[in-house]
């Protein structure tokens, strides 16, 4: 669990053969386990689950086998012996929602259990209470059971957070006509007490094949690019350079950053604000690409604007010669950042526009109209003048929320990948737009003979290209005879001229119904006339607003063709039902730029945004800072290393005074092994002042120049007193309560650290505010650390009077404390981390964490990283001290803000805060339910009650 990547086989199975002793007193119940907080429905999800089947979150008792808790997100084991009422063959059928599996051992053994019967596999199976033979896998082949005997059994089930939960085995005589029954009372025993044993006592727990196999995930391609082995995770055991030897490669030089805060005054929680991101090269791959199908919040666009519009404006669809331009392409790239006042609710939805070409004195232009960007034409279009609409249409004291922020005809036109769009002759004029809107009831979409253009976008203005011709209604066709069928040719829908004038008078009706004027006979002959109404296809209109069955009837009478009846109908102005299908141009191509996203972001500590990873270092600036260190490092010792390759650089930013650099190098030593450079670096910008480097008095001599090439450009130097110690120890300040088995997953896995790095310069600090559920000094005693502390608390839980009491238990001033949760999975590169990102005196680390959402794990790792907490917090003893401790008085009953307040007090001091997302760095889900003494209504066993 603790490295997942490269951690060779599994190890083999622990199976259970010898059986707990066994009293008559056991019969009448089972035992069950509960795991609650787990999402998913499938009992695999179940078998992935943290804890299972060791530390389950609640231990009791059940009388028969047929459960129903009432409850969400939980997983059930329900195990014990199974005693036959007579000898024979029997058949048992499991029923659940959602799905369970029921397995039987021919004996006692829970070694031998095997799968009888079960309900899906994939989460998405269920069944009635009581419905037993819904799927086949529900029911087990007859078994030969003998009355004498009992029977080792288990039963898992899980659910989701939908459904009846239940879960209820049933078994029958096998012989015709009977029912399965619930398995009762009187046929069932305990596998063994546990009411006296505390959470952390788990040796008499059966495991079998139940709750083994199928509990790992297939050896598949990780579903986060997180997941994949990267140089940084394993690169602290490679041997490190002695810093002796690089002490005068570089000169030294002062480093007193503008971003530090020291005696400025901040208000209370806004440290946040004055944290800075580092830049990283190469990419660690820490952004959450496999979570963006939910949170797009990486690109620049608003969400509104991606769900209606997608990337389309990074696109520049390709057209042929002669072919006019594209006009919706601009139309969307005008689009940004759109709010979701910038839409008509469903009141004003209906609502059309009263004009039809706003100008800059109207006043209804802010109100009810979308000025939009000029827009390029066709050379030979003569666009007609506007029509203004009627005083009658004018609204009064309605105020409709049209999209009244784009910019106007007089602005400068959008860029697009760094190309302005073609300016418009002087001579021509807008175009006619196009207002594309909802259907209404009893009104047709008018399509032109071509179909549009473009797929409108339901509800949003644009203009798109001017058509040749312009069609409100396709002309009636003239009638044919029964039983003849139309084909679909242009030539088919042509009208004879005599047709016209009542197809012109069918048009005269339809736009007063909207309120709108009615267009001339010219404004549908001719594309240079007035502006005209779109609407959507088929695919968006409701059923309310399709023709009535009457007419498709007729329709499918005639074969295709209509009748004399259906021709008067549609010249008095009643709708048709016929819909053309939107055109799809399979073979547009389109051209893009390269885009680089990394490259809009800045080194603010973005609080809203979670998915997205550390930030990257341009490749041509880390090789530039690396070849001018390798440069003076094989000038100081005589070209005795040799670069393999770069593993690491951080930079942090500071564009007043220069930046500083994290370099750690993979290099190959003449007549030697690999060894391992991390160093910091500063590179100053010329001419920058020193400030406040040496106003800590400590170095009361001027501070050295800063160096420069002859060229005039920066070079690095050394800065003064940024050195990282590798030996350093790192104490672990955990305070806990009641939560046995997180304490036992937490020192396994620092126990596991220990035995995978060799590293035994840590120690282990457990604040024990007076658990009940297990030993936490025996459990401390037999865990395998290097080092540990055990200090025990009264009354409730406080973390921040619990912290404080870790860190007093510090002697070493000289030390690293780390103030951690109870439920975190380290990274096997953690302590490493830990010590190159505090610096005595100058740095401390605050590692972003990423939160595990329900049902998630290490291994399939789903959530987001936690932007706002600062809990987990490394820095020296001495500089926690100089900062005043954690503060115990204003959250002494409540926890939460506690570490925005250390922060704030920690910049005033002077100190950097590193802040930088770790690659496999997680916080497992759990929920506060059951936790730091809360005490249930019911009598069962339940951790932290």
């Amino acid at each position: 669990m603790l490295f997942p990547v490269g951690a060779g086989k599994p190890p083999p199975l622990n199976l259970t053969h010898q059986v707990p002793p066994w009293w008559e007193e056991y019969k009448g119940q089972v035992n069950l386990h509960v795991f609650e907080d787990w999402c998913g429905g499938a009992v695999g999800h179940l078998r992935r689950n943290l804890h299972f089947p060791l530390f389950p979150h609640t231990r009791t008792t059940v009388k028969k086998l047929a459960v129903s808790p009432k409850w969400k997100n939980y997983g059930l084991r329900i195990f014990g012996f199974i005693h036959p009422a007579r000898d024979g063959d029997v058949q048992f059928s499991v029923a659940s929602d959602d799905n369970s599996e029921f397995w039987l051992s021919p004996d006692e053994s829970p070694a031998g259990a095997q799968l009888v019967a079960f309900v899906g596999k994939t989460g998405s199976e269920w069944t009635a209470p009581g419905e037993f033979t819904k799927f086949s896998s529900q029911v087990s082949k007859p078994k030969r059971l003998m009355a004498s005997r009992r029977y080792y059994f288990e039963l898992l089930h899980k659910q989701d957070d939908r459904g009846s939960d239940h879960v209820e085995v049933g078994w029958r005589a096998f012989l015709p006509g009977l029912k399965f029954e619930v398995i009762g009372s009187a046929h069932i025993s305990l596998y063994t007490d546990e009411s006296s044993l505390k959470m952390d006592h788990v040796a008499h727990v059966p495991q079998s094949p139940a709750s083994h196999v199928g509990g790992r995930l297939p050896q598949e391609e990780p579903r986060a690019d997180m997941l994949r082995p990267d140089p940084r995770d394993t690169f602290f055991l490679t041997p490190r350079v002695e810093p002796s030897s690089l002490e005068n490669v570089l000169e030294p030089c002062a480093y007193a950053p503008t971003y530090v805060v020291k005696d400025f005054p901040i208000a209370r929680y806004q440290g946040l604000q004055f944290v800075y991101l580092s830049f990283v090269y190469p990419n660690d791959h820490t952004r959450l690409t496999h979570m963006e199908t939910e949170n797009k919040c990486f690109y620049r666009e608003s969400p509104l604007y991606l769900e209606r519009f997608g990337f389309y404006k990074y696109m520049k669809m390709d057209r042929e010669e002669g072919e006019e331009d594209e006009e919706e392409e601009v139309q969307r790239r005008a689009f940004l950042f759109l709010n979701p006042d910038d839409f008509l609710d469903d009141e004003e939805e209906g609502e059309l526009l009263d004009s039809l070409e706003p100008t800059e004195a109207s006043p209804l232009q802010s109100r009810h109209h979308l000025p939009l960007p000029a827009a390029p034409t066709a050379p030979g279009a003569t666009p007609a003048p506007p029509v203004p609409p009627s005083p009658g249409d004018l609204p009064t004291t309605r105020r409709s929320r049209a999209l009244s922020w784009a910019a106007r005809a007089a602005r400068p036109l959008p860029l697009f990948l760094g190309r302005a769009l073609r300016p418009r002759a002087a001579a021509q004029q807008q175009p006619p737009k196009v207002y594309v809107t909802r259907v209404r009831p009893g009104l047709r979409a008018p399509l032109g003979p071509r179909g549009p253009p473009w797929p409108p976008f339901p509800g949003v203005f644009l203009r798109p290209r001017p058509l040749p011709r312009v069609q409100l209604r396709a002309p009636p066709r003239p009638p044919r005879s029964r039983g003849r069928r139309t084909g679909g040719s242009p030539s088919a829908e042509l009208r004879p001229p005599a047709r016209a004038q009542a197809t012109q008078g069918s048009l005269e009706g339809q736009p007063r119904l909207l309120g709108l004027p009615a267009p001339t006979a010219a404004a549908n002959l001719s594309s240079e006339a007035q502006p005209v109404t779109s609407f959507l296809s088929l695919s968006q209109v409701s059923r309310a607003q399709l023709p009535a069955a009457g007419d498709e009837e007729e329709a499918d009478d005639d074969d295709g063709a209509r009748g004399e009846d259906e021709d008067s109908e549609e010249a008095a102005g009643a709708p048709r039902g016929r819909w053309r299908e939107d055109a799809i141009d399979w073979q547009r191509t389109f051209s893009v730029g390269a885009v680089d996203f990394e490259q809009l972001r800045s080194d603010w500590n973005d609080l809203r945004c979670n998915v997205s990873g550390n930030l990257q270092l341009p490749e041509a600036e880390a090789v530039d800072v690396v070849a001018q260190y390798m440069e003076r490092l094989n000038a100081r010792h005589g070209g005795r290393y040799a670069l393999l390759r770069i593993v690491n650089v951080e930079k942090r930013r500071d564009s007043a005074r220069g930046s500083r650099f994290l370099l750690e190098l993979e290099l190959q030593e003449r007549g030697g092994g690999r060894l391992r450079l991390s160093e910091y670096v500063f590179l100053r910008l010329p001419g920058a002042h020193a400030g406040g480097a040496d106003a800590d008095g400590e170095s009361p001599e001027p501070a050295p120049a800063a160096p420069t090439r002859p060229d005039g450009r920066p070079e690095l130097c050394r800065p003064l007193r940024l050195a990282w110690r590798q030996d350093v120890m790192v104490h672990f300040i955990v305070p806990v309560k009641n939560q046995a088995r997180w304490v036992a997953r937490f020192l396994a896995d620092m126990a596991a650290l220990h035995a995978r790095t060799g590293d035994s310069h840590f120690s282990i600090t457990l604040v024990d505010f007076e658990s009940e559920d297990m030993d936490v000094e025996q459990a401390l005693r037999s865990a395998r650390l290097p080092r540990y502390q055990y200090l025990r608390r009264t009354g409730n839980f406080e973390r921040s009077a619990g912290l404080q009491a870790g860190v007093d238990a510090v002697e070493d001033a000289s030390s690293i404390v780390f103030l951690c949760d109870l439920h975190i999975h380290f990274p096997p590169n953690i302590l490493d981390g830990i010590r190159k990102h505090c610096v005595e005196g100058k740095l401390a680390f605050a590692p972003v964490v990423m939160r595990l959402g329900c049902g998630s794990s290490p291994g399939d790792p789903h959530g987001y990283w936690e932007v706002n907490g600062f809990g987990l917090f490394g820095i020296y003893k001495s500089d926690f001290d100089r900062v005043g401790g954690m503060n115990t008085e204003e959250f002494r009953d409540q926890w939460g803000g506690e570490d925005w307040e250390l922060l704030d007090r920690v910049l005033q001091a002077g100190l950097e805060v590193e802040r930088l997302r770790v690659r496999n760095f997680y916080h497992h889900y759990h929920s506060k339910r059951g936790m730091w003494g809360a005490r249930g209504r019911k009598g069962s066993r339940t951790e932290g009650s």
